[in-house]
């Protein structure tokens, strides 16, 4: 699927994107979600709260601009260089979570950030420094960095560790 460049293809990217990695998700066991090894050392569940947590900055980033300040992205202390030492942060945060819990705010954290970008507007998602923290990025690049691509790359890379084929693979 091409990169989203209007806001109807964004919002569809990522409907489609998180359909299908719920799909690839929903025959899997309690066992087979939290058993590591899905993901390097990571079980699905981990993965999981991988892609609520970055949801979720985004949605802080996005907050934060609305309310005229510059957050701190990606998070604080860290910059885009040092995204392994993030996500291993982010992992070791959420590893001992329960599945039940992560599996709720799945669910949730997508609605929240699918309703974030349903209420934004052309303008806002795609002109590049429309919030001065996005600088000469627009701020679509950021939610489809965290939602859409973020999918995309879940269901891949869980497919792989699942011994599964990602569905619609070219």
């Amino acid at each position: 699927m091409p990169r989203p460049t209007t806001k109807d293809q964004l919002l569809t990217a990522s409907q489609q994107e998180h359909a299908a990695l719920e799909e690839l998700l929903a025959p899997l066991t309690p066992e087979q979600m939290t058993r590591p090894g899905a993901l390097g050392d990571w079980s699905v569940k981990d993965v999981l709260a991988h892609l609520i947590e970055w949801e979720q900055m985004a949605l802080s980033w996005y907050k934060a601009g609305r309310r005229g300040q510059a957050p701190h992205t990606p998070a604080e202390g860290f910059n885009w260089g040092q995204l392994p030492a993030l996500n291993q942060r982010i992992y070791e945060k959420h590893r001992d979570r329960p599945l039940g819990d992560v599996l709720k705010q799945f669910k949730t954290s997508y609605r929240q950030a699918l309703k974030a970008a349903q209420g934004m507007s052309e303008e806002e998602l795609f002109t590049p420094g429309y919030y001065a923290w996005t600088k000469k990025n627009a701020l679509a690049a950021y939610f489809i960095g965290c939602m859409s691509s973020h999918y995309h790359w879940a269901r891949t890379e869980l497919g792989k560790g699942l011994g599964r084929k990602k569905k619609g693979a070219t």
